[in-house]
């Protein structure tokens, strides 16, 4: 497995990513119409694209092709991160969050936080992030509870 950072043409390998951990995973978590709010089948590949060059994630590879993606931005906020449904189990997150820490390590950035999914909370709990306030957010006008969660970085 590598880590290396986005890079333009990245968008749709990435954007299969983001689907099959939506459906394929966190689906265990939502309800079908929960799922298909946070992931809908037809999206806007411009908006996609903006995103993620405004991200500017981190991806991981396994054999050539996109297992997960995550990114950190220098508020210490983690806006994506995601792993495909293929590669759940095989160290893809745990490397990406090693990643993510070891870069706000070195960006000096004291605290990291995100809105974490009911099925990553477990995760993000494990690597040392603790539950700041449960949330309920809309997408596409399906309300859908997750939590912020945050990590205080030993400087």
């Amino acid at each position: 497995m590598s880590i290396r950072d986005f890079r333009p043409g990245d968008e749709a390998a990435l954007r299969d990513v983001f689907f099959t951990a939506v459906h394929g995973l966190a689906s265990r978590h939502y309800n079908p119409a929960q799922v298909t709010a946070w992931a809908p089948v037809h999206y806007d590949a411009l908006a996609w694209a903006a995103r993620l060059q405004a991200n500017r994630p981190f991806v991981a590879e396994i054999d050539g092709q996109a297992a997960g993606f995550a990114d950190l931005q220098d508020s210490g906020y983690i806006d994506q991160f995601f792993v495909a449904a293929a590669f759940a189990g095989r160290g893809v997150g745990q490397a990406l969050m090693a990643h993510i820490l070891a870069s706000a390590g070195q960006r000096r950035i004291g605290v990291v936080w995100a809105n974490v999914s009911l099925r990553a909370e477990a995760f993000f709990a494990h690597h040392g992030f603790a539950v700041e306030r449960r949330q309920v957010v809309q997408r596409r006008g399906v309300r859908l509870r997750n939590a912020r969660m945050t990590l205080r970085i030993d400087p």
